[in-house]
């Protein structure tokens, strides 16, 4: 294997790296259903679960701390902000060779949540 074609190798590691990171941060990102829970809520929340822990039966308990734990780690993934500019912006520069090496069009981009100008961007037509 020459030079060349290990080159042309690591960058299309590279491209993949790109793609899924934006793909995974769209998807991670994506408004959900319902009412939007606040940060303000869910620690309302914990508060009354910690003071009906008390009183609860032992299997209503075992409920509590399972949705406490479900409720501190939306919490914690609440203030850890990404920052999507830099992963768009790589994105933008893998996309359209990511996209002619393996065959992809415009129209799978666009299924996963991909704006068209963004895809424009990254010379995907």
């Amino acid at each position: 294997m020459d030079a060349s074609h290990k080159a042309k190798l690591a960058q299309g590691r590279s491209d993949a790296r790109a793609v899924k990171a934006y793909l995974e941060y769209l998807e991670n990102n994506r408004p959900k259903r319902g009412r939007r829970r606040t940060e303000e809520s869910i620690k309302s929340r914990l508060a009354a679960i910690t003071e009906e822990l008390e009183n609860a039966s032992p299997l209503a308990r075992l409920n509590m701390y399972q949705e406490q734990s479900d409720l501190e780690s939306e919490l914690a993934s609440m203030e850890q902000k990404v920052d999507g500019t830099a992963l768009r912006a790589a994105f933008i520069e893998a996309a359209g060779r990511y996209a002619e090496s393996k065959g992809l069009q415009k129209a799978a981009f666009k299924q996963m949540g991909i704006d068209a100008a963004t895809l424009t961007e990254a010379g995907i037509r």
